[in-house]
């Protein structure tokens, strides 16, 4: 991991990113934004998830006229999507959104700009120039296309940022967002020599869950490694619950973050003589609601078993029919294997007491 880079810091709502601040987690809702109820429940579940920032669409003057009362009603800051229409923009930041993505040089001229700018300024809610490799403006392509598609996006990044700089608002995050991860990661890498804006990283249009989730963490993964990246959204097809969690995994993987328990286990070989995939999946289900930096490990055999085991609060390692449990690698007590996991899960509890989480405790998901 290199050094992240030192942006300045923006306010969204309670939130602020750059600046050196956490890395957050966000996502966007699928339902009608219109429909307050059903927003506002999808709100609340990617909350539990663990999303701190979260995003809904306003195509129309209804669904921004929903956001005050959808704000009052969640606990994290709200952003307001906006294309084309500026006054669905003003609107939303007359209902007291929290953050406007919206690109300046698609909503009309200077002076529809200026009306957006001046609510925005008088409310101190920044912008999001939201920049995607899908919708390159033509003339940029001619002008700039023999530099590939990375420039193309920085100039266009560009051309938005120069049009609030010329009405003196700064109050600016930017995100470069592509389908293609060595394309997306080389324009924020540009474009962080250039700007010091917070940027919200993310790998748009991934896929599924299973490709889209591996495509995100290539990607996000590698531009938080250049230590760029204040904000994160990964955008899978799937619940947007999954998108926060995969999230989340980044960050923990790119050494940024943790929420809840990290768990690692081997991937097996001939060596191994006991079910350790089944017991892996079990102890991952059994400390899945858990919300607890700590690092448990599940391993197959004593080849690596007790090395890895001991980089982890906590692990099990697997001999023939038997197991035996460690703690920060040293040996704590030897099983048969039926009774592994329910010693194991007895050991989680004492290292949660430990930690000073006994309050998770009760939501380990066994028996």
């Amino acid at each position: 991991m290199y050094k992240r880079e030192q942006t300045r810091p923006v306010k969204i709502g309670k939130v602020t990113i750059g600046g050196g601040n956490l890395v957050r987690v966000q996502s966007m809702t699928q339902t009608r934004t219109h429909d307050v109820d059903a927003t506002v429940k999808q709100i609340h579940e990617l909350e539990e998830a663990g999303c701190e920032i979260i995003r809904v669409t306003v195509p129309d003057m209804e669904s921004a006229k929903a956001i005050k009362s959808i704000k009052k009603q969640i606990r994290i800051p709200l952003v307001a999507d906006i294309h084309f229409q500026y006054l669905l923009a003003i609107e939303a930041a007359k209902q007291g959104v929290d953050k406007v993505r919206i690109n300046p040089g698609n909503i009309g001229g200077v002076d529809r700009v200026k009306e957006v700018v001046k609510v925005c300024r008088a409310k101190n809610i920044p912008m999001r120039i939201g920049v995607n490799m899908g919708s390159l403006e033509r003339d940029l392509y001619a002008k700039y296309g023999g530099f590939g598609v990375p420039r193309v996006m920085v100039e266009s990044a560009t051309r938005h940022i120069k049009i609030l700089e010329s009405l003196k608002f700064y109050n600016i995050v930017v995100s470069l967002k592509g389908d293609n991860p060595v394309i997306a990661r080389e324009a924020y890498i540009l474009f962080a020599k250039r700007y010091n804006y917070p940027l919200h990283v993310g790998i748009t249009e991934a896929g599924t869950l299973w490709a889209g989730s591996i495509k995100s963490a290539v990607g996000i993964g590698s531009i938080l490694a250049e230590g760029i990246g204040d904000t994160i959204r990964v955008s899978i097809a799937d619940d947007p619950r999954e998108q926060v969690k995969v999230g989340w995994e980044i960050l923990k993987s790119a050494g940024l973050r943790q929420k809840g328990v990290e768990v690692i286990a081997c991937p097996t070989c001939g060596r191994t003589e006991i079910n350790l995939i089944e017991l892996a999946k079990k102890v991952e289900a059994v400390v899945s609601p858990l919300d607890a930096p700590i690092k448990v490990a599940v391993m197959g055999c004593v080849v690596n078993g007790p090395g890895e085991a001991s980089f982890a609060d906590i692990g099990v390692c697997g001999g023939k029919g038997q197991g035996a449990i460690f703690k920060k690698g040293k040996l704590v007590k030897t099983l048969k294997e039926e009774d592994l996991l329910p010693e194991f899960i007895d050991e989680i509890k004492k290292v949660l007491v430990e930690k000073g989480y006994r309050g998770e405790i009760k939501k380990l998901q066994y028996g």
